[in-house]
């Protein structure tokens, strides 16, 4: 490797870090000193924490939940995951739990981060926990959790991945209503920071779209379609085109990638063509092989119209 990359690489894992340290704070700084809980996989650590009064660390739970998904994703579903993945679940715990130890960074009654209004609490928070996970997601890392139930989930029955994300963090945020010194407006909280979240990170990083349609224009079309097929394990379409204006006759590349590939394969495009073209568009659903089956009530519909 080059200086130049070695750099690249340093920088990347050092705003990984930096991400995993908004991420962390959104928790361990904010949700967590407030008595507050929200969705997900950090949702339901958070519950687990309050349910046995701080016995059982989300830190804690949150690795521990996160080491087990990623064996049973490894032994099911038969996935790989990136050292990156690894690393930032790793720096996270690491991370919440410093900050869980240090009452100077929490956002209590006398401390620097004190917020008198307590609906902006989960507000502040899913903004820092977007800005840490988009972060994440755009230096080609992951921070586990909700991702990975939703991969396990979807190799066995055709659910849209979106469906996976909502229905998990309104389970988990019901949760809170089963602990004893709970009321419905912490369960209101709890909504709040996960709409935040979501607004916020649509901004960062695109939302949680499912996959990204491409279209390449570009003169190392070759290169970049054997790279989508050797390292991305997608598939590739090419298209004749012509420019109108050079009268020249051009391939396109057609590409549907997962959007957590979106970050990495923009980078690689750019380091192999500077002058590539490229749109993106954003996908709700894509049915067929390396994505979701096809549903039976299509089928179904069909059989009706006919």
């Amino acid at each position: 490797m080059t200086v130049k990359k070695v750099s690249r690489v340093l920088l990347d894992y050092v705003i990984l870090i930096v991400a995993s340290w908004f991420f962390a704070l959104s928790w361990e700084g904010f949700m967590i000193p407030n008595g507050m809980s929200a969705g997900g996989v950090m949702g339901l650590c958070t519950v687990i924490q309050f349910a046995t009064s701080g016995l059982i660390q989300a830190s804690s739970t949150y690795f521990v939940i996160n080491a087990l998904l990623l064996l049973m994703a490894v032994i099911f579903v038969g996935v790989s995951f990136g050292i990156r993945t690894v690393f930032c679940i790793v720096v996270s715990s690491f991370l919440m739990k410093c900050l869980g130890a240090m009452p100077a960074l929490h956002s209590t009654f006398g401390e620097f981060f004190y917020v008198k209004e307590t609906l902006l609490i989960p507000v502040i928070a899913g903004f820092l926990e977007a800005l840490g996970i988009g972060l994440i997601m755009r230096y080609g890392g992951s921070t586990g959790g909700t991702d990975i139930i939703a991969l396990i989930i979807n190799k066995y029955w055709p659910i849209s991945l979106s469906r996976v994300f909502l229905v998990s963090d309104l389970i988990v945020i019901t949760l809170v209503l089963f602990l004893p010194d709970k009321t419905f407006s912490d369960m209101l909280y709890g909504l709040v920071e996960v709409i935040t979240f979501t607004v916020v990170i649509e901004a960062v990083v695109g939302g949680r779209k499912d996959s990204y349609q491409l279209m390449i224009f570009s003169s190392k079309h070759t290169e970049i379609a054997d790279h989508v097929i050797s390292n991305m394990d997608r598939g590739v379409t090419v298209l004749k085109a012509k420019g109108w204006y050079t009268k020249s006759e051009k391939d396109v590349l057609l590409v549907i990638i997962d959007r957590k590939q979106m970050p990495q394969f923009s980078r690689y495009i750019k380091e192999v063509d500077p002058r590539a073209f490229m749109t993106v568009s954003q996908v709700g659903n894509v049915y067929g092989e390396g994505f979701e089956t096809i549903r039976a009530g299509i089928k179904s519909e069909l059989k009706k119209d006919n």
